[in-house]
Parts: structure tokens; C-alpha cells; sequence
């Protein structure tokens, strides 16, 4: 059931449904979640069963401050504290060393815990007043199955989970993919996912030098620290069900041009102009918008579009190979990665 998010008995409903073991959609800027009280394993384990989510995965808590922070971890490092004050509320997420005795299902058992505090005014009452009835953070990974497109919509959450689902609605995602992950545990701020947040942005706010994950390890790092688990890192994820494939703009121009297949329902998201081959009426085209920032609010919302029409495959233009452009390429090679797996 979707509810208006500004109607004014609305977030004391969220609130009341949150204390009573429920889940919850709720609104973020980057995108949809599937909100669960994060001191309450019990409730925190539905979300795993309603997304299909295996247990070992970790959840990201929500929290509105440092406060929150408090809470959930110990031994904060300065440079995370930094990134905190700069960069909060936004989306960033920190993994932190857990503190004893909470949030257990919430981080699957694990010694480490991701925070995140959202920019969204939905969000930041919703959060501000379930700390008021004693919830310190919301455990809430975006609302969709496990492995498929995020919700950036109100509509997107229902699509997935049907009327018995309240959802609060907050208008369309401003940021649009997930935040940015950095683990605050190696010493360094080690950039785990990528989102709209760029490298030379974290190291700035940090005050010290940010290093993708990949970087980390081939810098001969010691490995008394695995990397812990995190949301949105396994190889094939995000995945529409129209199979993705990622290509050049040539390769999307001759591909057109050499299609044999009549009844293939195909269609294109680029950066380029392309035309037709007449002999292939079943071919959508859509203009990726030209600006990172606007084409990342787009592209969940664009795939479950192209889904919705019955498209059989989904050709997307590889994005600039720029900072600004990382989250959106890192989430498309994932979700064409996804489509190999499956042909």
C-alpha cells in the first residue's frame, strides 16, 4: 500500500509498523529501501526472506547522525569521523567496527557494520522520530528481489512486493544508484562501491588518499584485514530481465545493421544517434542523457521501463571512462554480467 510520505499521520503510521516487528518502503536519495528496525533480529530476517536475500549478505543500517554512529560502532577512525562531517547526510556509506551485541542479523554476524546517513527529508523524520521511540537505525537494503534493478519509484517498490507492503511515498530518487561504500577499517578509506561520489571527493573530505578496493590489495596491503562483506559487490547484480549487453557506440551501430533475428524486441539506451534497420520494426531508442549525474537518477527507472515493454534484450552505450561515471558503469557491467550468466 502506498501512502503519501508528507500526508500528516504518515510517519507516525512507519514508525508504529517499524516497532511492531514490520518492514516497511521508504524513501531515499539514491534509492528505495526495505526498512527494518536494526536492533530487532526477528524483523531484521524478514527483509532477508521477502528479497530472497542469502543470510550472508550484510545489510546497511540508516541512522540520522552521529549519534547513531555511537550506537552501532567503536574505535572510529579520524579520517571516517571526517568523511561523516563532510559528507553526511548523503550518499556514503561507512563500514565500521562493530560495537558488542548489536545488530546481528543486520550485518550477518560479522565484526563490522555499515552506516549511512540519507539526505532525504523523508528519510531523516522517518529516522528522527523512530529514535524518539528508541529505534537507533533502520536496517533497510534497497526494495527489490535479490540480483534485479532497484527501485528509484514508489510505484517500483509495489511493482516488487505487491499492496501488503507500506510504502511511503516520496517522490522519484534524487541521486538514483546506491551510495558510495568505504571501508573505514584498513587504515585508509578503501572505496568498496562506487556511486556519484568520486574518488578525488572522498580523499578531499577524508583528508587523506582514497584508493578503490582493487588498488588496495595490489599495493601489497597487509591481509591481516579481509575486506568485509558489502552490499552491491557481487559480480552479476542489478539485473533487468531483458538480457543487458554493454557495447560501443560502433559496436551498437553494426550490430543494428547486421540483426537477423525479426522477432527480436531490442531496445537501445545510448549517448549516440542510431537509426533502424527497416527490416526490424521491434527496436526502441532512448537518448542516455549526457550528464552523469542526470543519467544515474535515469537508469533504474529507464531498465524497468524497457522491461515493462517486454523487451527481450537491452543494448546500453558504455558511459565515459571519467571519475564522475564510475557508480553508473560499475552498476551496468554488473547487470550485463548478470544477462552472460543467464544466456
Amino acid at each position: 500500500m502506498i501512502i503519501d510520505a508528507n500526508a500528516p499521520a504518515s510517519i507516525d503510521l512507519a514508525t508504529q509498523t517499524l516497532l511492531s516487528g514490520e518492514l516497511i518502503g521508504m524513501p531515499t536519495e539514491t534509492v528505495y529501501g526495505l526498512a527494518a528496525n536494526a536492533q530487532d533480529d526477528q524483523a531484521t530476517l524478514k527483509i532477508f526472506a521477502l528479497k530472497a536475500r542469502p543470510l550472508s549478505h550484510p545489510l546497511i543500517a540508516h541512522v540520522v547522525g552521529i549519534e547513531g554512529v555511537e550506537h552501532f560502532a567503536r574505535g572510529v577512525p579520524d579520517f571516517a569521523t571526517h568523511l561523516m562531517n563532510s559528507l553526511w547526510p548523503g550518499p556514503l556509506t561507512l563500514i565500521l567496527n562493530k560495537a558488542p551485541g548489536v545488530a546481528a542479523a543486520c550485518t550477518a554476524n560479522a565484526s563490522t557494520i555499515a552506516l549511512r546517513c540519507p539526505s532525504h527529508p523523508v528519510a531523516r523524520a522517518l529516522l528522527q522520530r523512530c529514535k524518539g521511540v528508541g529505534i537507533w537505525g533502520l536496517a533497510a537494503p534497497s526494495a527489490n528481489r535479490f540480483g534485479r534493478v532497484s527501485p528509484t519509484r514508489a510505484e517500483h517498490v509495489l511493482d516488487e512486493f505487491g499492496e501488503s507492503l507500506l510504502i511511503l511515498d516520496g517522490g522519484s530518487c534524487e541521486v538514483g544508484i546506491e551510495s558510495t561504500i568505504v571501508d573505514c577499517t584498513r587504515g585508509a578509506p578503501v572505496v568498496l562501491r562506487p556511486g556519484i561520489l568520486t574518488l578525488s571527493e572522498i580523499s578531499k573530505a577524508a583528508g587523506q588518499k582514497a584508493v578503490s578496493a582493487a588498488d588496495f590489495e595490489q599495493n601489497g596491503k597487509p591481509s591481516n584485514h579481509p575486506t568485509p562483506k558489502s552490499s552491491g559487490t557481487l559480480l552479476a547484480h542489478y539485473a533487468p530481465f531483458a538480457r543487458l549487453r554493454l557495447l560501443s557506440g560502433e559496436e551498437i551501430a553494426l550490430g543494428l545493421q547486421s540483426l537477423r533475428d525479426p522477432d527480436l524486441r531490442l531496445a537501445v539506451w545510448s549517448l549516440s544517434a542510431h537509426h533502424a534497420n527497416p527490416a526490424h520494426p521491434n527496436i526502441v531508442f532512448k537518448e542516455m542523457p549526457c550528464s552523469a549525474l542526470e543519467c544515474a537518477k535515469a537508469l533504474f527507472a529507464q531498465l524497468r521501463a524497457f522491461d515493462a515493454l517486454g523487451m527481450s534484450e537491452i543494448w546500453v552505450e558504455k558511459p565515459p571512462q571519467t571519475p564522475e561515471w564510475a557508480g553508473i558503469t560499475d552498476r551496468l557491467q554488473r547487470a550485463a554480467h548478470s544477462g552472460a550468466e543467464h544466456r
